[in-house]
């Protein structure tokens, strides 16, 4: 060890709780994410064969059970992008979190979509808030990068 810091063969020791073995809090956040985008997905379904159940006219109906599958399937998109860790899942849970209670609002939580209706509200609040809490957090012992080509180095 030298006055200004170690020498270049010297690696201090890693802190307590960073390192391989770690448990890795950003992936049990990915993870938590991938279930609520989920949940969001299997509401959506859920949506849709009450709509089949209780439609009086097919055109209507039929409009609403293929909003309600888009929907799901984007969350499932969305669920296993952000599982494999990808930059662009975390901006689109928080617009499906944002989406989601004024979509649950729409039918006015009457009749058989009362509880689904509800379910989604509180689901989207829920997925907005835990995409918000965990952006920017970093697995511990390593440093954050950027992933844009276009803020990498310019000049060689």
């Amino acid at each position: 060890m030298t006055v200004n810091g170690p020498t270049s063969g010297h690696k201090s020791a890693p802190a307590p709780g960073t390192g391989p073995g770690a448990p890795a809090g950003g992936r049990a956040a990915r993870r938590l994410i991938a279930v609520l985008l989920l949940a969001a997905a299997a509401l959506d379904l859920g949506r849709c064969g009450l709509v089949m159940a209780t439609a009086r006219h097919p055109a209507p109906a039929a409009g609403l059970v293929v909003a309600g599958l888009a929907a799901a399937a984007v969350s499932i998109w969305t669920a296993r992008g952000h599982l494999r860790g990808r930059c662009w899942p975390a901006w689109a849970a928080v617009l499906i979190g944002v989406a989601s209670a004024p979509q649950a609002a729409a039918s006015g939580f009457q009749g058989p979509y009362a509880i689904p209706d509800a379910a989604t509200a509180a689901l989207g609040i829920l997925l907005t808030v835990t995409v918000l809490a965990t952006v920017g957090r970093t697995t511990p012992g390593r440093y954050a990068q950027n992933p844009c080509v276009i803020n990498r180095e310019i000049t060689r």
